[in-house]
């Protein structure tokens, strides 16, 4: 599915197109910086990023270690980029073998450098962008066909992992076999999981934040 194919279920998608010059104007050259694509058929390609308090890019050093570990389910898989930033995340996944990838995205400037990152890297005919808040669009997500892998890198330590979790829970686009990833800081309290429909399979500590790798249980826990 094409960036440009408008979604009728979805109106954040109906705001993008009806305010594509606002995506340009927002997007100052000052804003941006340069990130690349580790690996697959787009690499070593420069990918813009916008920096600011609420957008944080995953580190090159951070993405190439979580993708060695993603690299055995990505071929042909589909694939959930929430809280997307500029879409550095869900790229490297199509990059390396995605057949698709949703990006969900509110922030402004970064929605259209995820388009812009898109375009230049000719992969917009495999993805599917949505503005708007993440909670809001796993609603809407939730009786689309299953996806493979979902990916999310929230604001730290504001529970919003635990909410999105939490609504995904019974939905028809999560199967047993999804693999969630979770992007968090090093003081994040994931104890909850022990309680809840999903449990942690692996986890990859950096220097200052960690990837959580999450699956279904199929049943809550007591």
């Amino acid at each position: 599915m094409k960036i440009d194919t408008v979604v009728s279920f979805f109106s954040g998608y109906w705001i993008i197109e009806k305010k594509k010059s606002k995506l340009k104007e927002t997007v100052q050259t000052e804003d941006l910086q340069k990130m690349r694509v580790i690996a697959g058929k787009c690499k070593s390609l420069p990918l813009k990023t916008v920096f600011g308090r609420e957008i944080r890019p995953t580190t090159d050093r951070a993405k190439e270690t979580l993708f060695n570990i993603l690299q055995p389910y990505l071929s042909n898989c589909r694939f959930l980029d929430l809280f997307g930033g500029s879409g550095g995340i869900g790229i490297e996944a199509l990059s390396r073998g995605a057949a698709f990838c949703c990006f969900v995205e509110q922030n402004w400037r970064a929605a259209a450098c995820i388009k812009e990152n898109l375009q230049f890297t000719k992969l917009s005919e495999y993805a599917l962008q949505l503005v708007a808040d993440a909670r809001e669009a796993v609603e809407q997500l939730k009786n689309e066909e299953a996806f493979d892998i979902i990916f999310m890198d929230p604001p730290y330590l504001k529970g919003m992992e635990q909410e999105v979790l939490k609504r995904l829970q019974g939905a028809h686009c999560v199967k047993d076999q999804t693999l969630f990833v979770i992007e968090a800081s090093l003081k994040t309290n994931f104890s909850w999981l022990s309680h809840s429909d999903y449990e942690i399979i692996k986890e990859k500590k950096y220097k200052t934040n960690v990837h959580i790798f999450v699956r279904r249980t199929g049943g809550k826990k007591e």
